[in-house]
This record gives C-alpha cells, structure tokens and sequence, in this order.
C-alpha cells in the first residue's frame, strides 16, 4: 500500500496490477519490434508462417499462449488508455463490490469468451472465401479479401473491458455516468445498451478498412451477461 496526504494505492488489487502489466507490456513493445507479433493473438489455424514468402522479416503463425498474452498487448497510445481508463473507473467498483479474485476470474472468462467468438468469425470469413479453413497459400493470394483476416494480429484488453461494462450496466443499472464525449448525465443501463447495439451494427457492416474487432467486444459482453445472471439469479436490489 502506497501513501500520499491520507490517499491511498492499493498494490495489491487486480485492478492496479493488471494495469501495470498492460503498461509494462506497452512499453516494453514499444522498445523490442518482435514483441508485439510475438504475444499478438494470430489467426487460429495459421501455423505455416505464409507471411514469411512475402516478407522473410515478419512472422504471423499462432501460437497457444497468444490466447493470454494478447489481453496484455495493445497497438497504440489512444488503445491503451482508453482500456486502462475503463478497466479503472468500471473495474475498481466492481473488483470492490465482488472481491478480487471473483473479480479476476470474471475479467480473464470475458477475456476468453471475447477471443472465442473473434475467432469463429474469423474462421467463418475465410471458410466463406476459401472453402477451407485453413487454405493453402495459392487459395489465400486468389482471395486477397480474406488475406488480411488470415494474416491479422490481434491485441487489447477490450473484450474483457466491454464484459465489465455490461456487468457494471446490470448490476448499478441507474447510477448516472457523465461521459466526456456525451456532456448530459446518461444512466449505465442505457450507455451500455447503446454501444453494445452500435457494436453488433459495426460488427454486421464490416467497413472496409474498420481494423476494430467487434464480435471481440460483443464476446466479452455476451460472457459477462451470462457470468452476471448466474451469479445474481437470486439477487434483486439495483443499484
């Protein structure tokens, strides 16, 4: 526990810690190129290096513990922030309310549940183009459409962030949040509402060139959905 003027820093909270390591990983990616696509999560059944023909510099297969490391990766400064903003403001009151290893848990399966829906939309898309889930290099350079969902890299905490968005919208539905991009006071139940709707639309519409992964963000939400109704199937107080 850190103390400044009576204002205190848990060390020892989820929360903190895992924003240190997502900052610690930032960096670190910043400084060492590799990193970034190392622990970057890579289509599921790319495990034959293709980019390297095009590029013997690079390398994109999948690796098991990208699953994981990912969660801890993102691309730019705005990314990061952003995540870290939310896991925060959102993360702390319900690591709080929860505990924290009930909290962990629930922010490592919205995680988890995030990469899982990503990825079967990702093996859905190239299976739709290709006939295969996993094509040959030939079917993938006759379908460049789909090449860049093959040869993708993913990374952020958001997909776990979105679960804790949903989770704090149902469990302090009516608490008001003044958001700095909406300048009026706007209940939890309904901002969550609206972005998880203007996730499923952008997820649908697919825009060229939107290089955000919806169906990540809609995994974690859906996951935390679920976590938050089998928890409080016997609880009615709303806050």
């Amino acid at each position: 526990m850190f103390n400044t003027n009576n204002r205190s820093i848990d060390t020892r909270s989820v929360v903190f810690n895992l924003i240190a390591i997502n900052v610690l990983l930032f960096v670190a990616s910043q400084m060492i190129d590799s990193l970034n696509d190392l622990l970057s999560l890579h289509y599921v059944f790319n495990t034959h290096d293709f980019i390297k023909r095009l590029d013997p510099t690079e390398s994109s297969s999948f690796q098991p513990f990208q699953l994981v490391t990912h969660m801890f990766m993102h691309g730019n400064l705005g990314h990061i922030f952003s995540n870290m903003f939310a896991l925060f403001m959102f993360g702390s009151i319900l690591e709080r309310f929860w505990g924290g290893q009930r909290f962990l848990f629930f922010y490592l399966s919205t995680g988890f549940g995030a990469v899982l829906l990503h990825m079967l939309v990702q093996v859905y898309l190239v299976y739709d183009a290709t006939g295969m889930v996993d094509p040959l290099f030939s079917a993938l350079e006759q379908h460049p459409e789909i090449a860049g969902t093959y040869f993708s890299n993913t990374v952020g905490a958001s997909g776990a962030v979105f679960g804790i968005l949903v989770a704090f919208g149902m469990l302090f539905p009516n608490t008001e949040l003044m958001l700095m991009f909406f300048p009026v006071p706007i209940k939890a139940k309904y901002f969550v509402s609206m972005y998880v709707l203007w996730e499923i639309y952008r997820g649908i519409s697919m825009s060229h060139g939107d290089n955000v992964a919806h169906f990540a963000h809609l995994g974690g939400a859906l996951f935390g959905y679920i976590l938050v109704k089998i928890w409080n199937k016997n609880r009615t107080t709303l806050y």
